[in-house]
C-alpha cells in the first residue's frame, strides 16, 4: 500500500469538489501523462487532492513528470509530490 498515493495542488479552487475529482481521474488515467488505474482520489479543502493509484510504480512515474490540467480553456500547472500519510484498511 505504501507509496501509491500522491498529493496534487494547483488546480481551481472554484471547481466544485466533483469537478475537480473528473478532470483530475481523467487526467491521472491517460498513460501519456504517466498514469493508469486508480483506487481513489479525495479532493481536500484548499485546491488540494490526494489521488491513490492500483499499483505504486504508477505513482513513481506520475512523480517524475509534470503535468498541466487544461479546464475552460486555461492550463493549471500542477505541483505533484509524495503524500506520506495512508490509511491503512483498519484506519478508515
Amino acid at each position: 500500500m505504501a507509496g501509491r498515493t500522491v498529493r496534487v495542488r494547483g488546480f481551481p479552487a472554484e471547481l466544485p469538489p466533483d469537478r475537480a475529482a473528473d478532470k483530475l481521474t481523467i487526467h491521472f488515467l491517460r498513460s501519456r501523462n504517466g498514469g493508469g488505474e486508480i483506487a481513489d482520489v479525495q479532493v481536500l479543502p484548499g485546491a488540494c487532492a490526494l489521488i491513490t493509484f492500483e499499483a505504486p510504480e504508477v505513482a513513481q512515474r506520475i512523480l517524475q513528470a509534470e503535468h498541466v490540467l487544461s479546464v475552460g480553456g486555461r492550463r493549471y500547472p500542477l505541483e505533484v509530490t509524495a503524500h506520506g500519510a495512508e490509511l491503512s484498511a483498519d484506519e478508515v
